[in-house]
């Protein structure tokens, strides 16, 4: 029988042992493993890993679910804002621009339009508010995210705000002017 090459030796292994396929020595390998296993006391290690480790995977989960309602819910009312913000900053007081050429706000209007869009966004009650004077209009919308994950350990939603500024602007040539 020929000797193998030196590169097909393992140091130490007969070449016999080392030579069988892998399905004839996979009972004794596991035999090995699992005495190893016995002898050392790592009975049952896995048991309390995931025992430990299942609870704070699915904190985990319900933060990365429930965070990303509430920050979707965020810029939800940031838009919303934004818009009833600029549809208030519409309301010019056209008698006050006609007589002096001044662009001022009719305040009451301002806020009725800005009030108006929150209502149709469905923002009730104290969900919104609305600062309207002759130069801008301040918009704060407020809503509650209910959480799904999180209530089982207690957390039950979260509390979003924003808040957008406008004002009448006429004859923009560039930014800021």
């Amino acid at each position: 029988m020929p000797r193998p090459a030196p590169h097909d030796r393992r140091p130490g292994v007969p070449t016999a042992t080392w030579a069988r396929p892998l399905s004839r020595r996979l009972p004794s390998l596991l035999a090995r493993r699992a005495s190893a296993v016995l002898r050392t006391g790592e009975r049952g290690a896995a048991t309390t890993f995931l025992v430990l480790a299942a609870p704070l995977l699915l904190l985990l989960g319900g933060l990365v679910h429930d965070g990303g309602q509430a920050i979707n819910a965020r810029a939800a009312a940031a838009d919303d804002a934004e818009q009833a913000a600029r549809s208030g900053a519409d309301a010019v007081d056209v008698a006050t621009l006609r007589a002096t050429g001044q662009v001022v706000l009719d305040a009451a209007a301002a806020s009725a339009a800005a009030a108006t869009y929150c209502a149709r966004r469905g923002y009730g009650g104290g969900d919104c508010s609305v600062a309207a004077g002759p130069d801008l209009v301040t918009v704060t919308t407020r809503a509650r995210v209910p959480s799904a994950v999180l209530s089982l350990v207690g957390v039950d939603g979260f509390s979003v705000e924003a808040s957008a500024q406008a004002g009448p602007a006429v004859g923009i040539t560039t930014e800021g002017s």
